[in-house]
């Protein structure tokens, strides 16, 4: 069920998003390193605080809308992440945008020699500082929700903080 409701959300993010494309389309790929907090629980649970490492490409549409996929690694938890994304951006200066939005997708967790791949959604807010036509960098903090739940430990949540380095073309 988890599998069908993961394919269903970004199958309907990219149908919504499509007649967009043809419009003013930027198209980037980037970047980031940040910390990441697993909220873990459950007897012996570890620490699940770790950096985190990010790639990730989209596009950003009539300068308000940006669609993103992100591939993130945490190591301490064997964690592969897989999230597609949208946010909102809100326009602050000729340079700054601020903005707000949701993020779905699955993360391969091994915690403890026991691994599970799960459905994770959630949400992040940030700003996003433009040095050029080309590039541009971001400060995202996400929050997703978990349900990995394997031998007595359960990851309930991530959050994270992430610093960004986007190219524009």
């Amino acid at each position: 069920m988890k599998k069908i409701t993961a394919i269903s959300t970004l199958a309907l993010a990219v149908m919504a998003s499509s007649p967009a494309f043809a419009a003013d389309t930027q198209w980037f790929v980037g970047g980031g390193v940040g910390y990441q907090n697993d909220k873990l629980k459950g007897t012996d649970a570890p620490n699940g605080e770790d950096a985190t490492y990010q790639l990730r490409g989209g596009a950003i549409l009539n300068d308000h809308h940006r669609v993103m996929g992100t591939y993130s690694y945490m190591d301490k938890s064997s964690q592969n992440m897989f999230l597609a994304s949208y946010d909102y951006l809100v326009p602050v200066h000729q340079k700054v945008n601020l903005f707000a939005g949701v993020s779905a997708g699955v993360a391969d967790n091994k915690v403890r020699n026991e691994s599970s791949t799960d459905f994770v959604w959630g949400g992040q807010v940030g700003a996003m500082y433009k040095f050029n036509d080309k590039w541009s960098t971001d400060v995202t903090y996400r929050y997703l929700d978990q349900d990995y739940e394997e031998n007595n430990t359960r990851l309930d949540y991530s959050q994270q903080v992430v610093l960004s380095v986007d190219y524009r073309f």
